[in-house]
């Protein structure tokens, strides 16, 4: 049975404005046919007027930043417009890469089946990507989007052939501790699972103005899986 998820504890700071929460993985933000609950209708369980200010896909986790009233939403929704609000995201990449204020630019056509492509008919987007740490056979890298396309950071990263370790659909592969641990050994009758089961991506931080024209910004802490992954790949280098 699944752990029940109370909004209370998902949330990272809040004024009387704004609160900022870090979403779990595998929980959508919106409503999903395929999902009991969503982070929309948890926080309006308690927030009447919720709407949430961005999204983000059901595997990823991080930080998401819902406002509570309608004039809180317009004013950061026009930041989003303008690209005034700022975005880091942390993602594991299969293979090694070498990324330094690396602006990818490529357009993105969003598909009837739920998936994008570059595509020069496709809309403006943006991406800066940097290597944080390369290991043997995969990179930990901090991806700042400019723009807020559909799956950007992941087609961005895929058209690098530096795809999101566990994101099948953009070429991503399972992330398997056998793959970096020497001598990894299962016992006669086990299957080796992924360490993670989701694509290896994490919304770190945001940053935006308040109402009041202060500067809200906060961090959310990566989730077990996540945190998982890392400890394996420092630990086998």
């Amino acid at each position: 049975m699944a752990k029940r998820i109370y909004f209370k504890d998902l949330v990272i700071w809040e004024d009387a404005d704004y609160v900022l929460i870090n979403k779990p993985p595998f929980i959508s933000t919106l409503e999903d046919r395929n999902d009991p609950y969503n982070i929309l209708e948890m926080a309006r369980d308690t927030i009447p007027e919720a709407q949430v200010g961005h999204r983000l896909d059901k595997e990823t986790s991080g930080i998401l930043a819902i406002a509570k009233n309608p004039e809180a939403y317009r004013h950061l929704s026009i930041q989003f417009e303008n690209r005034e609000v700022r975005k880091e995201y942390h993602a594991v990449s299969d293979g090694i890469h070498d990324f330094r204020d690396l602006a990818a630019g490529e357009r993105i056509l969003k598909l009837s089946n739920g998936t994008v492509r570059i595509d020069r008919k496709g809309k403006e987007a943006e991406t800066i990507f940097n290597t944080l740490h390369a290991y043997r056979r995969h990179t930990f890298i901090r991806c700042e989007p400019i723009t807020g396309r559909m799956h950007q950071i992941r087609i961005h990263l895929a058209h690098r052939k530096a795809s999101i370790s566990g994101d099948p659909l953009y070429g991503g592969k399972p992330f398997y501790l056998s793959d970096i641990k020497h001598n990894y050994s299962l016992g006669k009758w086990q299957e080796e699972q992924p360490l993670i089961k989701r694509l290896a991506l994490h919304a770190f931080s945001l940053s935006f103005k308040g109402m009041n024209g202060s500067i809200v910004e906060a961090r959310a802490e990566y989730p077990k899986d996540f945190r998982v992954m890392l400890l394996q790949l420092d630990k086998n280098m």
